[in-house]
């Protein structure tokens, strides 16, 4: 079941067969005003630090069960220019900004928002058949960037379903 937290109201926002494309596992390491925290640990309200406006107060959290289908990338601590600080799981089409040698080689600018799936090499970066309990997305007024597990990962925009 997806569970979207908004102030104090609950709604359903997506079922379990949508493309999960910004999302976290429980377990990964939020960079907040208070501090890492567990991303299960933040509610509506939390003050985020985000790469793209500063400190901004976390509008809305999807979470959700993993679905049985879904296979995630594994991305071994440092295997990104130091990054990320420990292992760390993301859905394929979680963008990942990149912003070293990676970015001008392959993409041809000074940074890239690249999804996880696409930076897959076999050996730091691969498929993992490990499952989470639940993944947990991130919304903002607007796709920001965030810091998760020591990675720059951007957020989708908050969207409520039509009434």
């Amino acid at each position: 079941m997806t569970q979207h937290f908004q102030g104090r109201s609950q709604t359903r926002l997506r079922s379990q067969g949508d493309s999960i494309s910004a999302a976290v596992p429980m377990g990964t390491e939020i960079l907040t005003m208070d501090g890492v925290l567990p991303v299960e640990f933040l509610e509506v309200g939390d003050r985020i630090i985000t790469r793209s406006s500063g400190a901004l107060r976390l509008r809305g959290i999807v979470r959700q069960k993993t679905p049985a289908d879904l296979r995630l990338v594994h991305i071994t601590p440092d295997a990104l220019g130091g990054k990320p600080d420990c292992e760390t799981l993301l859905p394929p089409q979680q963008r990942i900004l990149i912003r070293d040698w990676r970015a001008k080689a392959l993409w041809g600018a000074e940074q890239a928002r690249v999804a996880a799936a696409r930076l897959i090499d076999g050996e730091f970066i691969k498929w993992s058949d490990k499952r989470p309990a639940a993944l947990f997305s991130l919304h903002f007024a607007r796709a920001e960037v965030i810091y998760a597990n020591g990675l720059e990962l951007v957020t989708a925009p908050l969207t409520m379903p039509a009434r």
